[in-house]
């Protein structure tokens, strides 16, 4: 049916976005409003479905094409993309109601940990709570890195009282116990991890000394890592996070903590980039994303021991990064994971100058909105040295 506002109109279809009938200074409420009045659906019927409330990635439409209708704020949506309770839907007024990226999911999980741990832990990332058992790894280590392509979960890497180049996986979904995936290309621990989906990087580490090793694996098809290139300068626990088309590497030590950001395409092989620089030199961080921003929180400066520091950068565009808020528990040898939507840090090393303790707290911000930590819940076990990586 037509849509009519003052002079503009537009016809709403099935083939995809409604921006070609989007214009600035359009009440769309009062256009859709109008047009029902005048089409003669007053109750908004007429569309395939009706509410006081806008559909959700979980409302699963009858067909490709389906229309939906808000009745409390009259935008009108279409179902561009369906699967079940995983549905795309695009609306009048530019509302976007869409599945996370391939790079992160609704389950959070956190795996190894001193004292060569093989713990898996999961949490459901958009509900607070504690975490529960998922399962072991393969091969017990600590200070590994992980990522993932929304389905599987992979942790490499990592110190077993020696260098591992292990790889496993778990089927995020279903919980139970790692199977092996294949190798990195050089065995090592304190490396970083990210994804686009497609391909998971590991890159940086530490081998007995820095390395500036980043190796990639095709995340569906098991089998050992290839030589994807160098980051800018060799490094030991950085941290790294994706867009889903940029890989980003902050932080790390040499023989003292440096704040450099490399920046690489995932999908095309070849030697990271400068991107800028973090706003505090720091190793041992974590770092996540929701698609737009990158946050790397907590590490280990030298200075405060264990920091609470959270900065952001936009990783579509280079530059320095800006100061986000802080961690409600200072820590390093930290994990990070996302929904999409929120960011959470799980476990990590408390450390002044005279104590140091392993940590269960799992804190979240909202990644949108700079500000500080809030308290999510706890995992199953204290410990640092962890990886996390999300999915469905």
């Amino acid at each position: 049916m037509p849509i009519h506002a003052n002079n503009v109109t537009g016809s709403a279809t099935s083939t995809g976005s409604f921006s070609h009938i989007m214009k600035s200074g359009v009440n769309w409420r009062a256009a859709v409003s109008e047009s029902l009045s005048n089409a003669g659906f007053g109750g908004g019927s007429g569309f395939d479905y009706t509410s006081g409330s806008s559909p959700v990635v979980t409302t699963n439409p009858s067909s490709l094409g389906a229309t939906w209708i808000n009745t409390t704020s009259g935008e009108l949506f279409i179902a561009t993309d369906i699967s079940s309770s995983n549905n795309n839907w695009i609306g009048t007024a530019g509302t976007e109601v869409s599945t996370a990226p391939a790079y992160f999911g609704g389950r959070g999980l956190f795996g190894g940990g001193n004292g060569y741990s093989n713990v898996i832990d999961y949490i459901t990332i958009a509900t607070t709570g504690n975490a529960i058992d998922f399962g072991d790894l393969s091969v017990a280590r600590e200070r590994i890195g992980a990522c993932s392509d929304k389905t599987k979960g992979l942790f490499g890497g990592g110190n077993t009282g020696s260098n591992s180049n292990v790889i496993d996986y778990v089927t995020i979904a279903t919980t139970g116990n790692a199977s092996d995936f294949g190798d990195l290309t050089v065995s090592r621990y304190g490396s970083a991890a990210c994804s686009d989906g497609t391909k998971g990087l590991f890159g940086g580490g530490d081998t007995g000394s820095v390395s500036n090793v980043i190796d990639y694996i095709t995340i569906a098809t098991t089998g050992n890592a290839i030589d994807f290139g160098d980051l800018t300068a060799s490094r030991g626990d950085p941290a790294a996070c994706s867009n889903g088309t940029r890989g980003v590497f902050g932080g790390g030590r040499t023989s003292t903590n440096v704040g450099r950001i490399d920046y690489v395409t995932i999908a095309t092989t070849g030697n990271a980039s400068d991107f800028g620089d973090l706003n505090h030199s720091r190793s041992q961080l974590a770092a996540c994303s929701d698609g737009t921003k990158g946050v790397f929180g907590g590490g280990y400066d030298g200075i405060d021991y264990g920091t609470n520091t959270v900065d952001y950068v936009t990783i579509a565009t280079t530059g320095n990064a800006s100061d986000f808020g802080n961690l409600r528990v200072a820590r390093a040898r930290l994990s990070a994971c996302s929904d999409g939507t929120k960011g959470v840090w799980g476990g990590g090393l408390y450390i002044d100058a005279s104590y140091e303790a392993s940590t269960n707290h799992i804190g979240y911000v909202t990644i949108a909105t700079t500000g500080n930590a809030i308290d999510f819940g706890d995992l199953t076990v204290a410990r640092t040295g962890l990886a996390a990586c999300s999915g469905n």
